[in-house]
């Protein structure tokens, strides 16, 4: 492919960046018809306009469309929405949401984390030989195998967030516990992946320990004198209406010097969004949603699509082959089968009807952009080759997919049965 100049790069970038939004808005009318959520059409428009579909006509369609001159420029733009959907996700994960049933709440999001995890331990134990090298240079077992089995044990809370506002599930006890559980979850997996992107990223002991002490030193700073000044700060902000874009400026700027902070520690700078953004005030004046949340939220949903085709640009199905099959067969399975038991076992224990533990397990199930996002940071880090996040990829896509049709059939599952609405924290997931 001919090198292109600076601005006719630029130009094919958001040329591209059409193209993918145009196919995300086509594929979600068909996925609303199916009561998917729309991140599985967006997942599967970066399918279709990669090797794995488009690229099946001949001629290189996909590079073609997406130069490889052009693709870091796409990157760049889909790191953004990445570290701004982390920020609102790190923001909106209201840990009040945990009081109540905390036996329940913890058991559910423990055992729904660890059985997976351990499963996915021993399947990546399993597949590791297949999967050691990575563009000519090995791949360190422990990372691998570690990075595998938090990818197994993730639950997608935004996505669970929607499909329970879609099913008027939110009133219910099954909604609000499967709510809870994730939202715990969601804090343990992000703890877990950082001590595995640490373990990955790090070169040898000395490397690990470095990269834990500066993260240590970090989350003091957030927690300890970030997070009072943004309290004051905010308070100031939202009071001040003389500037109406300050806000939005000052924020914005602090979650793109956190997340610059977590990558120069050694960690990915979706951590550094998701700390400023649990750091940040609880309850968001009407002023500061108006200001910042509300603008963030249109980023967000503008840039996503393009995640999902650097995503769907790095997943080829056509070249799996049949011990490739075997293996996504396998990984859905224990993904499926794992989590299922992981969270509904517990919850019939607790006294949770078969029902109601069935359809947590089915919640609990879905992964989504969650997922995709920490396969993202697998593949960045030379942990995962193509073929391994090609297959993680779909089983994701399954697994989230799962929920909308199966949820619904379940015996005596009704909709009235929702008393009240959701909490306003999983607005605009």
């Amino acid at each position: 492919m001919p090198h292109h100049t600076p601005a006719m790069a630029v130009a094919l970038a958001l040329a591209g960046a059409a193209v993918v939004m145009i196919v995300a808005a086509v594929l979600s009318v068909a996925g609303r018809r199916l009561r998917q959520p729309a991140v599985i059409a967006e997942i599967a428009a970066g399918i279709c306009l990669g090797p794995s579909l488009l690229g099946l006509f001949g001629g290189d369609l996909p590079a073609r469309l997406f130069p490889t001159d052009v693709r870091p420029l796409l990157s760049s733009m889909a790191e953004v929405g990445i570290v701004v959907f982390m920020f609102l996700v790190g923001w909106e994960l209201d840990v009040s949401v945990i009081r109540g049933r905390r036996g329940l709440i913890g058991t559910v999001a423990l055992s729904a984390m660890a059985l997976p995890f351990a499963c996915g331990v021993g399947l990546a134990a399993w597949l590791y030989a297949g999967h050691m090298t990575v563009g000519g240079h090995h791949v360190d077992r422990t990372a691998f195998i570690l990075f595998v089995g938090v990818a197994m044990s993730i639950t997608a809370f935004p996505v669970l967030a929607r499909i329970i506002v879609e099913h008027r599930l939110g009133g219910t006890e099954v909604g609000v516990i499967a709510l809870a559980s994730a939202a715990a979850g969601d804090m343990l997996a992000w703890g877990m992946l950082a001590v595995v992107t640490a373990v990955a990223a790090a070169q040898g002991q000395s490397g690990v320990t470095r990269v834990l002490v500066y993260s240590a030193i970090y989350l003091a700073a957030m927690f300890l004198i970030v997070k009072p000044l943004l309290r004051r700060l905010v308070a100031w902000l939202a009071a001040d209406a003389r500037e109406a874009t300050m806000p939005m400026t000052v924020l914005g700027a602090g979650v793109f010097l956190s997340a610059y902070a977590t990558q120069w520690v050694g960690l990915d700078a979706i951590f550094g969004a998701f700390v400023f953004g649990a750091v940040m005030p609880r309850g968001a004046t009407g002023t500061l949603r108006t200001r910042v949340q509300e603008p963030m939220e249109h980023v967000k949903v503008l840039l996503m699509p393009i995640f999902f085709i650097i995503t769907g640009l790095s997943i080829d199905v056509t070249q799996l082959g049949g011990s490739g099959v075997a293996e996504l067969g396998a990984i859905v399975v224990v993904a499926c089968v794992c989590k299922f038991l992981g969270a509904g076992l517990p919850a019939r224990a607790f006294g949770m009807s078969w029902r109601d533990s069935s359809t947590l397990g089915l919640l609990m199930n879905t992964r989504g952009l969650t997922e995709l996002i920490i396969l993202n940071v697998g593949l960045n880090l030379g942990v995962l080759d193509t073929r391994m996040f090609t297959m993680m990829v779909l089983m994701a896509l399954v697994t989230t997919g799962m929920a909308g049709p199966l949820v619904p059939r379940l015996p005596d599952l009704r909709a009235e049965d929702a008393v009240k609405p959701m909490a306003a924290s999983v607005r605009g997931v």
